[in-house]
């Protein structure tokens, strides 16, 4: 559920870069993400990087 709300918020740009990066970490880190969805969200809001 976290999941798909994330999703939506990215998709849709509602979102800050910085703030979005740091909530992405912190989920991540409790456990409240899995490790593939942290990935497809960070890339998401981070192409540039994953494009590298």
């Amino acid at each position: 559920m976290l999941y798909n709300a994330l999703k939506n918020l990215i998709v849709n740009k509602r979102y800050e870069k910085e703030d979005m990066n740091n909530k992405l970490d912190i989920f991540l880190a409790f456990d409240r993400i899995t490790l593939e969805q942290y990935t497809e969200l960070y890339g998401l809001v981070n192409p540039e990087v994953v494009a590298e």
